[in-house]
């Protein structure tokens, strides 16, 4: 029976004669070694043991035969099952028999749509000195040394500060700290309270109101005027390192020659560029086979998948603020992303399926290779892959949506798209 496109139910039956017997195994291999007060091991009477126990073994015997019966019928008739299925007893059973109703999802069968149609941009792009220097001047920043500085604070500047936040006349959550640190212009605060820093010097206070954005992250705050009492302790001047010997062995650079140093960090970003530029494609190919590929979900691995999704958030959230969630994730907030992620799931499998699309060992060493670039000792980085089956899978699957990518480029229309490196990586 078909309730919709993809439930399906059985009607089955276990003879009761096939659970008395199976109960009767149990009870007998129970009673060699059950314990009771009273009674040696071994020894207790059976029908004591059935009077402790013989409720859940015919629980469990049933279940176990229910499990059977479902797995024969569903070998027998060649059924893709998605999800566990549900058991549900008959009231009217025929005598001598245990009738049940099984009722489950199967994977859905669907037609791979055409993708002769879609446009695939692929960027194209080339690191340039600029680009190496541009690194450079990133990694001086990150390495900016800060002294006093006796004057008033400007952009540029590291600040330490106390301030109190006020809404309503009332502290608010997160309004307040003590020695916080700042730089002046990097816009970790908002632009209008950054902007009450600026002119000031060690020493001085000042009191001052701002209006949260309306699209502020924290729903509480947003559109809300606010009063911040500030209090600056110090202000402190910047100073980039020189590019020197020093400089370049901070960065890992054991010599210190600057030549290498160049040469290395443009392999760094020649390999970033190509990872972005292959993410790119990937990002689009996929969105195009979901654009011309129809295919109806299970419930279940819809489920299955929030279910997922919402544990790896809670996780992430616990391993970030150190503290348990106090409330659990609502399903909505990863409705739509599961939804994406079955639906992928699915279409990928079955294109890899119709077009027997497999990982060769060549294009698993590559990817290896390439992942393993990036750190100081690549080799132990291969070893490493190919001693833990688990990541080689992991690498299996990788190749295997390269292949996926490369099919459908080769048969969707392609189009190069000249972008600057600057504008592939972010760069600012």
């Amino acid at each position: 029976m078909q309730s919709n496109s993809l439930e399906r139910s059985l009607q089955l039956a276990v003879p009761l004669s096939k659970v008395d017997t199976e109960v009767k195994a149990r009870l007998k291999k129970l009673s060699g070694t059950a314990k009771m007060q009273g009674f040696r091991p071994g020894k207790v009477p059976m029908k004591l043991l059935i009077q402790q126990y013989g409720w859940q073994i015919e629980q469990d015997a049933l279940n176990e035969l229910a499990q059977n019966s479902f797995g024969d019928a569903v070998r027998e008739q060649n059924l893709q099952i998605a999800g566990m299925p549900r058991f549900e007893p008959k009231t009217d059973s025929v005598e001598g028999f245990f009738e049940f109703t099984a009722t489950f999802e199967v994977y859905p069968e669907f037609t791979l749509g055409d993708v002769s149609g879609a446009v695939i941009q692929r960027p194209v792009t080339e690191v340039t000195d600029a680009d190496v220097d541009r690194t450079i001047d990133i990694l001086r920043r990150q390495r900016t040394h800060y002294t006093t500085a006796e004057r008033e604070a400007k952009e540029g500047d590291q600040v330490q500060f106390d301030f109190d936040g006020f809404l309503d006349g009332a502290p608010f959550a997160g309004g307040q700290a003590k020695g916080h640190h700042l730089v002046l212009g990097q816009g970790q605060f908002l632009p209008d309270f950054e902007a009450q820093l600026i002119g000031m010097k060690a020493g001085e206070s000042r009191s001052f109101e701002l209006t949260f954005p309306a699209d502020y992250h924290s729903e509480n705050m947003a559109g809300k005027t606010v009063r911040f009492d500030v209090e600056l302790h110090l202000v402190q001047e910047g100073h980039l390192p020189e590019v020197n010997a020093d400089f370049a062995r901070t960065v890992g650079v054991s010599d210190g020659n600057l030549e290498t140093l160049r040469t290395e960090l443009r392999q760094n970003l020649e390999r970033e560029m190509r990872q972005r530029i292959k993410s790119q494609v990937k990002d689009r190919v996929m969105q195009v086979l979901l654009e011309v590929t129809e295919v109806a979900l299970p419930k279940a691995l819809v489920t299955q998948e929030v279910n997922r999704l919402r544990d790896s958030a809670m996780q992430e959230f616990a391993s970030r603020s150190g503290q348990k969630p106090e409330m659990t994730l609502p399903d909505q907030l990863f409705e739509e992303q599961a939804r994406r992620r079955v639906s992928l799931g699915l279409i990928l499998s079955e294109l890899v399926k119709r077009e027997k699309l497999t990982a060769q060992p060549d294009q698993m060493r590559a990817v290896i290779e390439d992942m393993s670039g990036a750190y100081e000792h690549p080799e132990e980085i291969v070893r490493w892959y190919y001693q833990q089956p688990q990541r080689m899978r992991e690498v299996e699957s990788l190749v295997l949506e390269d292949n996926v990518v490369a099919w459908v480029c080769a048969r969707a229309k392609t189009e190069d798209v000249h972008t600057p490196f600057e504008q592939l990586a972010g760069q600012r």
